[in-house]
């Protein structure tokens, strides 16, 4: 069963989803604020089973999906991390020991559906296809082996880049990367249960249907289960944390010439048994 946080008539909700709609369930668990609650309290099957037979609540173009967790304690995101992305910067060096990581803002990324907005200071919108994982354990010095065990659900990424405000300082890249609704994630949290949802799927982004971004997650520098063991390392993982697990290669700057998003394109970001995540580049106003 898919789930997913939606608004409608002002309102926060959050339910299971189907073809026709969504089902709304946070009336029915009060004492659940919000996804990030029912994860941290492993209640995933309690809102599968509060929805079975039940029907729609919210149909389809009468809500609008919102970011799955609203206010995760934590977003890191994992940099250059499939053998062709880091062969991109063309600076001779192999990929390195250890993983590149920053924050981003939850204010930063919008819901599936939702315009993406290209900021008037920048022409340089770009897009990330990724795979996010959701943890729903705490853990601190997670071992590769435990690592699975610690996700509670998948979803989807657009970790959108303002290229020239990641150059705005010498060392980081916070500016480029928390842009207010330059990114997007969803539209559904996907229950993890096995490393089959993860191991080897095909990740690809298409840009106005062209295919952009096309790779798997075999191929990644960086394995998630080496992501959880290294971030827990630094920081204690609580649940409705998210890990951005990376981008392949074939985003707008490295082509030649590059190819920025423009208002009015449309970037969908699609994998393997999680779904498509799709929006539009608006203009800001």
């Amino acid at each position: 069963m898919r789930f997913a946080t939606f608004s409608a008539d002002n309102q926060l909700f959050y339910g299971a989803a189907t073809e026709e709609g969504m089902i709304a369930l946070s009336m029915e668990f009060p004492k659940w604020q919000s996804l990030r609650e029912v994860i941290e309290n492993q209640a995933l099957s309690e809102l599968e089973n509060a929805a079975a037979g039940r029907g729609i609540t919210h149909p389809r173009g009468k809500f609008d999906f919102e970011i799955p967790i609203p206010a995760p304690e934590k977003i890191i995101c994992v940099g250059v991390n499939f053998p062709d992305r880091n062969a991109e910067y063309k600076d001779g060096q192999e990929a390195p020991a250890n993983m590149s990581l920053f924050v981003r803002f939850p204010r930063s990324f919008t819901g599936h559906g939702r315009p993406l907005i290209k900021p008037h200071v920048s022409d340089q919108l770009d897009y990330e296809g990724e795979i996010a994982v959701i943890i729903g354990k705490t853990g601190r010095y997670i071992s590769q082996n435990e690592a699975y065990h610690h996700i509670a659900a998948i979803t989807l990424c657009n970790e959108g880049t303002l290229r020239d405000w990641v150059r705005h300082a010498k060392f980081n890249v916070t500016q480029g990367k928390n842009f207010d609704n330059s990114g997007a994630m969803g539209p559904y949290l996907i229950p993890f249960t096995s490393g089959d949802q993860l191991n080897d799927i095909r990740l690809c982004t298409k840009v106005n249907g062209e295919l952009r971004q096309d790779d798997r997650t075999s191929r990644m520098i960086f394995p998630i289960r080496r992501q959880i063991e290294y971030i827990s390392t630094f920081t204690t993982l609580v649940p409705g944390d998210i890990i951005v697990t990376g981008t392949p290669t074939g985003a707008g700057a490295r082509l030649d010439p590059p190819v920025y998003l423009k208002h009015g394109d449309v970037v969908e970001i699609e994998a393997e048994g999680i779904g498509t995540l799709i929006n539009r580049v608006e203009n800001e106003t």
